[in-house]
């Protein structure tokens, strides 16, 4: 089993080639805004560790490929969980990171399957 560093190096070459990948992800279609930079702190993507920022770029691009937003995302986590026309219940889910929306859509449809 490989370290997150080699991972890195391995796909991406350097830590900073992946920040700026997990940077040209984070637009407004699938992110919003929960890092310190952007509430105007310091610490940005930069600061997070190898380990997130493979598990983040994983994460919005297979998001990316199969729903193309976090509307869409959001609308799929509504009908895996049978509450479609839930407006109350989209509005909480509006608040979620796209990787617990897809956490959440991902072990909804696994139980669907079982």
């Amino acid at each position: 089993m490989s370290t997150p560093l080699a991972r890195v190096k391995e796909r991406f070459g350097t830590k900073e080639k992946l920040v700026n990948a997990v940077e040209k992800l984070t637009t407004d279609e699938l992110w919003i805004a929960n890092l310190s930079s952007d509430r105007d702190g310091t610490r940005g993507l930069g600061h997070v560790s190898n380990a997130k920022l493979l598990r983040l770029h994983d994460t919005l691009s297979e998001v990316k490929e199969k729903f193309g937003n976090r509307s869409k995302l959001i609308d799929a986590v509504l009908k895996a969980e049978g509450r479609p026309k839930d407006a109350d219940y989209r509005i909480r889910l509006e608040k979620f990171a796209v990787p617990r929306l897809y956490d959440q859509y991902k072990a909804k449809t696994r139980k669907a399957t079982s």
